[in-house]
C-alpha cells in the first residue's frame, strides 16, 4: 500500500504545486484566517473526508478512518502567513499588501492536502485512523496548537508527525533531532523611566538612553558570563525606542526582545537575572523601570524513540534523500504543545536551492521554496503514518 500511495503522490505533484501557489497568492495573518480554512475544509469534504471546522477557533481537522481497526496517527500542517511585504517577483506572489507566506506554511498545507487525497484513494486498505490537523496561527503566540488541543484534536491519537519546509537545507536533505529540537521562544519588554531635560544640561537629568544602553550591554553578559557554556541560550534586544528633538535628553526608553532556551531551570534563571541586572543599573543611575516577561512556546522536544524509528525506517525507504541528525535550532514552534501530549517527531525537509537562487532565510521578503520539496514532505508524512500503523500492528502481534 505504501508504494501505491507514494506513486499516487508522484502522479499528483502538479496539483500539489497548484494548491501551494493558490494559497501563496492569498495569505492570511495569524488569528485572522477566514478564507484559508474554508478552502482546506472544502477540499477535504470533496474527497469524502470527515471534517470538523472551527476547531480551537479557526482550525480544521480531518479524519480518515480505515476499513480495519488499528492505531491513530496525527499529521499536522500550519497555514498562517506573516506581516511582510513580498519582494520575490514571483508570478504567483501575494496579492494582499503587507502579508506574505514567508515561512513555507502554504507548502505545508498543500503537501498534507495531497496526503489526504492519496490516503482516501486507498482508505479501504487502511488499518487504523489518520487525523489531519490543519492548524491556524503558528506564527503568533499563544498560537493555534494549544487551542486546538483543548478542543480535542488529539483525542485518541497515539503518535503525531510534522515537518517544516526548511530553506537553510538543500532539497533532498532531511534533518531530524531526537530530544530537544527547537527552543522555547519568549518575549520581554523593559521600560526605563528617567528624568528628561535640556541637552545642554545633562547634570540636571537622568538620561534614559544612557540607562537603557547600559542595560542592553549588561543583558548580553548574562549568556556570556552567567550561563554554563555547554548550555544553549540567547538573549536578544531586538528593539530600542527612545529620544526626540536633537537638544532634548529623553526621559523614557523602551527595550523589546526575545530569550531562547531549552532548559526550564535555565529559562527561570535568565528571567530572574534579567530583572536583577535591570534593577541594579536603574538604581545606580537614578532611574526606575517596569519589566514584563512573557513565556512563549515551550521547547520542542521530539520523542527519542519515535524520532530514531523515523530516521531508521525512512532512511531505508528513501535512499535518494540525505538524512542526517541535525543540531537543535533556536527558533520556536508550537508543535511543541502536541509533543507534550503524545509522542512523535518534527523533522525538517530541505527546501532551498542555491543554484536557483532559493536561499533567502525564513521571514525574509524574498523567501521562497523549491517546490520539489512539496512532494518530498508529502511522501515522508504519508510513509511515516503508514509505517507506524504497520509497525505497531507487528509489535502487538509479536511474542517478544
Amino acid at each position: 500500500m505504501i508504494e501505491r500511495v507514494l506513486a499516487f503522490l508522484e502522479q499528483h505533484e502538479e496539483e500539489m504545486i497548484e494548491i501551494r501557489r493558490e494559497l501563496h497568492q492569498y495569505p492570511e495573518l495569524s488569528f485572522e484566517e477566514v478564507e484559508t480554512p474554508k478552502k482546506i475544509a472544502t477540499y477535504l469534504k470533496d474527497l469524502g473526508v470527515e471534517v470538523k471546522t472551527g476547531v480551537g477557533g479557526r482550525g480544521v481537522v480531518g479524519y480518515i478512518r480505515g476499513a480495519k481497526p488499528g492505531k491513530t496517527v496525527a499529521l499536522r500542517a500550519d497555514f498562517d502567513a506573516l506581516p511582510i511585504q513580498e519582494e520575490t517577483g514571483l508570478s504567483f506572489a501575494s496579492k494582499t499588501p503587507g502579508v506574505m507566506h514567508a515561512c513555507g506554511h502554504d507548502g505545508h498545507t498543500a503537501s498534507l492536502l495531497l496526503v489526504a487525497k492519496a490516503l482516501m484513494k486507498y482508505k479501504d486498505e487502511l488499518e487504523g485512523t489518520i487525523v489531519l490537523i490543519h492548524q491556524f496561527a503558528e506564527e503568533l503566540a499563544p498560537g493555534g496548537a494549544i487551542q486546538m488541543i483543548e478542543d480535542g484534536c488529539l483525542e485518541g491519537v497515539d503518535v503525531i508527525y510534522g515537518t517544516h519546509l526548511w530553506s537553510p537545507f538543500e532539497v533532498g536533505e532531511i534533518g531530524y533531532t531526537p530530544g530537544p529540537a527547537m527552543a522555547a521562544a519568549d518575549r520581554f519588554e523593559i521600560d526605563i523611566q528617567g528624568k528628561g531635560g535640556h541637552g545642554a544640561a545633562p547634570h540636571e537629568t537622568v538620561d534614559a538612553i544612557m540607562v537603557a544602553s547600559s542595560v542592553v550591554q549588561s543583558l548580553q553578559q548574562i549568556v556570556s558570563r552567567n550561563v554554563d557554556p555547554l548550555k544553549a541560550a540567547v538573549v536578544t534586544v531586538a528593539s530600542f525606542h527612545a529620544g526626540g528633538p536633537f537638544n532634548v535628553i529623553s526621559d523614557t526608553a523602551k527595550l523589546v526582545g526575545t530569550v531562547r532556551t531549552f532548559d526550564l531551570d535555565l529559562q527561570d534563571y535568565i528571567i530572574e537575572r534579567m530583572e536583577q541586572v535591570t534593577k541594579g543599573i536603574c538604581e545606580a543611575m537614578g532611574a526606575s523601570y517596569t519589566y514584563l516577561y512573557k513565556k512563549g512556546y515551550p521547547a520542542l522536544v521530539n520523542d527519542p524513540y519515535e524520532t530514531s524509528e523515523f530516521a531508521r525506517i525512512q532512511t531505508a525507504s528513501f535512499p535518494e534523500q540525505r538524512f542526517f541528525q541535525m543540531e537543535p535550532v533556536m527558533g520556536g514552534e508550537d508543535f511543541s504543545y502536541y509533543l507534550q501530549h503524545v509522542p512523535g517527531t518534527f523533522f525538517f525537509t530541505g527546501a532551498g536551492n542555491k543554484e536557483k537562487g532559493i536561499n533567502y532565510p525564513h521571514h525574509h521578503p524574498k523567501f521562497d521554496i523549491d517546490e520539489a520539496a512539496l512532494l518530498t514532505a508529502a511522501k515522508l508524512l504519508a510513509s511515516s503514518a503508514l509505517t507506524y500503523l504497520s509497525r505497531k500492528k507487528s509489535k502487538v502481534g509479536s511474542t517478544l
